[in-house]
This record gives structure tokens, sequence and C-alpha cells, in this order.
């Protein structure tokens, strides 16, 4: 359920949720908001393949602002789906369903440096090829927050400003499964999805709008899972996504204890006026399995982004009718 709801006309920031080729979704949520000329950007902070639509997101606006926003988020989508399967990215060759479970099965048995000796990763090239990390770093049009998940404690590490680099996004993306553990000044780092997916942290605390629109690829609710491939999948569903509904859950907790005790405060006005709200697939996503975050087919990605594109036009229109 949302807190509260947004005023229009106003800067927003966004939390973008990571989730393989399911961030997809987000392309299309992303593609329908812009087309609306009151959504304004405060901040991102983003996690995994949220990172990569943010970036997408904020290249594209300092290239050409809305129009240029949407074309960098299909342009990078389009370079994903070069690649049909993400297991090809990992052993630069084609694999079928087959061999694709069998890799999946080495990864219990072998590190990524063993399977993946030479440390291949399609996301440099898309990521070199898609950002001007100098001008980002720079100019961005709007504050970014990318997440990683730092090895050693598990603690949540986010990169802005001068951070920002190949680095940074490389980290926010590496699944542990497939990939070496990305090392950014002598530490370690996975995907962030593990510490926070995404953060809502550098949202209420370093950026000024009060209204915050998280943009979820898994749905918040999910049917009891029947096959022991089920129950797999569901777990890693749970991993990547309590840390975000635990983060929103302190937030309500804080507005309510806050209010009570130091209304006047900083932090008791900032809690006071802050506002959340969600968009995600709902029923939309149920039938895609956690296999189809590895779908980087075209045809596949438009249809999500299609989908999120339906979402954002409902969202607007609730919106709108308050």
């Amino acid at each position: 359920m949302p807190i509260g709801f947004f005023s229009s006309n106003k800067p927003r920031s966004l939390a973008l949720q990571g989730g393989g080729a399911h961030g997809a979704f987000t392309w299309g949520v992303l593609d329908r908001l812009l087309e609306e000329d009151s959504f304004v950007i405060d901040g991102i902070s983003a996690t995994s393949s949220g990172a990569m639509n943010a970036l997408a997101l904020a290249q594209g606006w300092l290239d050409g602002g809305r129009d240029g926003a949407r074309a960098a988020l299909s342009g990078l989508w389009e370079r994903v789906a070069s690649h049909s399967n993400l297991l090809r990215w990992a052993f630069s060759t084609p694999v079928g369903a087959a061999t694709e479970s069998l890799l999946l099965g080495l990864a219990h048995y072998f590190t990524p440096q063993e399977i993946n000796p030479l440390g291949i990763n399609p996301l440099r090239d898309i990521a070199n090829a898609s950002f001007d990390f100098e001008r980002l770093r720079k100019q961005a049009p709007f504050r970014l927050f990318l997440a990683a998940t730092r090895v050693r404690d598990g603690r949540l590490v986010l990169f802005s400003g001068d951070d920002l680099g190949i680095d940074a996004v490389l980290a926010s993306t590496c699944l542990p499964q497939l990939f070496a553990p990305v090392e950014i000044a002598g530490e370690l780092f996975w995907d962030g999805g593990y510490a926070g997916n995404p953060a809502l942290e550098p949202l209420i605390y370093q950026c000024r709008s009060a209204d915050i629109l998280c943009i979820l690829v898994q749905p918040l609710e999910a049917s009891l899972p029947r096959s022991a491939r089920d129950i797999r999948e569901r777990i890693g569903e749970l991993g990547f996504s309590t840390t975000f509904l635990r983060e929103l859950g302190t937030v309500r907790r804080a507005q309510q204890s806050v209010m009570r005790t130091f209304p006047l405060s900083y932090i008791g006005r900032r809690l006071k006026k802050l506002r959340i709200d969600l968009i995600e697939p709902g029923e939309s996503l149920a039938e895609h399995s956690a296999k189809t975050r590895r779908n980087t087919r075209l045809g596949f990605l438009q249809s999500l982004r299609d989908i999120g594109r339906e979402q954002a036009a409902a969202w607007l229109e609730r919106r709108n009718a308050q």
C-alpha cells in the first residue's frame, strides 16, 4: 500500500528495482511516464537492471530531454537483446535449454572464475556503448545512487557522484553464480539486490523531493508454490525483495514514531511530508518464472515494456482521479 500520494507538477525521486530481463518492465513504465510534462525527477536509487535503466534515463535526458531519455532506454534494451541468452553472455557461446540447465548446475560446484576464467561480461560492452560516465559524473540531470552488496559483510554500498563508472555498474549487476565479484578500491562487490532492491535511504535523506515512486519488477504477492522448482524460485525472489519490504516497513514505523515524539525536528518534518507510492506488475508477470529473467530476446523484452506502459497508464489514471 502506498504512503500518501503525489502532488502534481512536483519533482519526484525514483526507486528502481532490479530483476534481470524483467527490468524491461521498468523500461515500459518509464517510457510512459516520460510522455507526461509533469514528470520531473529529483533523484534515482537503483539496483542491478534498475541501475542500467537509471543510467540510460539520465544519459538520454542529458542528451535530449524526455525524448532523448525514451530513445536511450530503447537503445539500451535493444543492445541487451543482441545477446539472446544470459548464459551466452557468460560463456560466449549459444546455448539451448538442456545446455543452460547444465551450466546453471555447474554453478553449484564451481566458482565463476573456474567456469568463466576469461571473465566475459557483455554488460561491460553494453554499458560502455550506452553511457558517457565522465559526462554523467559532471553533468547528470539528477542525482544517481547505484546499489551494490559488499561481499565481506553484506553491507549496502551506494555509488554516486564521482564514484559513478563502469565498475559501479558491474558491481550493482554482478550475479555471484555467473560472475566473479567486482573489485572497487580494494573491496569486493556483488549484485545490490542482496542488500537493497531498491534502497530508499538516499532518496529520503539525500534528495529534496518528498515524493518517491518505487517501480518494482517483482509482484508484491505471489501464489503458493506447488513444485520443488517453484519453491526454489520463490526463495530466490524473497531474497531479492525482503530488504526493500523491510525498509518500507521501517519508514512507515518511523513516520508514526517520529511524528509523535519529535514532530518539529528536521526528520519529523521530512517524514511528515514524505509520500511513497508503488508501481508493480501485479498478476501481469505471474506467469513468468525466474528463468525468464534470463530471456533477453527482443520480442519478450518488448512485451514486458508494453506491460510496464499499461501499469504506468493505470497508475496515472488512479492518481489523476484522486
